[in-house]
């Protein structure tokens, strides 16, 4: 027998159920005497592919064993109903990638990082000033402004008597000439308008021909009214202090307007004036006493009043250990 059959013979005893029982080296259905070299080809063959004698390298299986791969576990069924999201196919869904090629990230407030104009940062800086700083009552007063439904009335009755703008005075003085040259005779009354001009409201006061004064509260620089209200409690005139004067100024054409005066109304609108004034003198002229007495600003930062706090928590707790 040749080596080549005899190796032949060996693989099919090796696939006999005996070679795989255990770790027995020895075949014992072969007989030594009859087939001597036979035997020591087949044992040889055994002690190569048993397991027990070689290992195999890390991450590979063994020569003659299947490698078995491990399935993963089914996933428990839900309790609830599946829900089947119904998708159009036409409006496919694509997801942005803000990286970098990709699509233009969303626009953000960038309204700390604007380098605003000077006079917006003065104006700034000047309103966080008079809230750190202690402010006299007569400043103080400019604060406490007209409520939002009073002053609603209050304007829709000055809207009524504004003065005539440039392009009506034009007219008015085009028709007097041609008037004039034909030598007719125009009646001109007297217009019931708004007065405004701190020198001429001053006048109207001073003379008791004022019925109402409106002041702007953020007069620049505020000595131009400062005085005004006193003026107006002196003389028995009822004021009021509004926002904004630039809203004064709308009124009569102008840009701003420092403060407005009335000196007189149609009889259908005595009522609403009235009114109006009753309700002004309450909120101003009678709490003139209150208003000389209230101090403003002294309010601190944020960062400032969390220090001002902790340091008080110091001091309440080393009080409770004196006591105790």
């Amino acid at each position: 027998m040749d080596f080549s059959s005899s190796s032949r013979l060996s693989s099919s005893l090796l696939s006999h159920p005996s070679c795989r029982l255990g770790p027995t080296r020895h075949l014992p259905f072969l007989s030594d005497t009859l087939f001597p070299p036979l035997c020591s080809v087949v044992t040889r063959e055994a002690d190569r592919n048993h397991p027990h004698d070689r290992m195999a390298p890390k991450g590979k299986t063994p020569r003659g064993q299947v490698e078995t791969v491990k399935k993963p576990a089914a996933a428990a069924p839900s309790r609830g109903k599946k829900s089947d999201k119904v998708t159009n196919p036409l409006f496919e869904r694509r997801p942005k990638t803000f990286g970098i090629g990709g699509a233009l990230p969303p626009k953000k407030n960038l309204h700390r990082f604007v380098k605003w104009p000077k006079y917006v940062r003065l104006q700034r800086q000047r309103r966080v000033l008079n809230q750190r700083l202690k402010v006299p009552p007569a400043i103080n007063q400019f604060t406490k402004t007209l409520d939002k439904s009073l002053a609603t009335s209050l304007f829709k009755l000055l809207l009524k008597y504004r003065p005539e703008d440039r392009a009506a005075k034009k007219e008015r003085l085009l028709k007097a000439a041609e008037a004039a040259k034909e030598g007719k005779t125009v009646e001109s009354k007297k217009p019931v308008v708004v007065k405004y001009g701190i020198n001429h409201i001053t006048y109207l006061i001073e003379q008791g021909k004022a019925q109402l004064v409106v002041i702007a509260h953020d007069v620049d620089p505020i000595e131009l009214v400062i005085w005004l209200p006193a003026l107006c409690r002196k003389m028995g005139v009822p004021y009021c202090i509004v926002k904004s004067k630039s809203r004064l100024g709308q009124v009569v054409h102008q840009k701003t307007a420092t403060a407005l005066a009335l000196t007189a109304v149609k009889n259908e609108d005595k009522g609403d004036l009235s009114k109006i004034v009753e309700s002004v003198k309450a909120h101003f002229n009678d709490k003139a006493d209150d208003l000389r007495r209230q101090w403003g600003g002294g309010i601190m930062g944020v960062k400032s009043q969390a220090k001002q706090k902790a340091k008080e928590r110091i001091l309440a707790k080393e009080v409770a250990q004196r006591m105790s």
